[in-house]
């Protein structure tokens, strides 16, 4: 999955920074509510916003070496 997420571009990489940012509030709620069945699925996409923002975070700085 990682392997994924290198080959977006930077306003993909925030769209889907942004649509699993919504997906770990949602399973937070269920999680409150009792609702939710799968717990590991929250470390999943957690551990996905952390990839999402690491790559974001090189290609930016990569960017910005290529760019001075």
């Amino acid at each position: 999955m990682a392997s994924d997420f290198k080959d977006l571009s930077l306003d993909q990489l925030d769209d889907q920074l942004l649509k699993l940012k919504k997906e770990q509030f949602n399973l937070r709620f269920q999680r409150a509510s009792g609702q939710l069945e799968n717990t590991a699925r929250i470390r999943l996409i957690r551990r996905d916003i952390a990839r999402v923002k690491t790559v974001a975070s090189v290609k930016r700085a990569g960017s910005v070496k290529k760019g001075a």
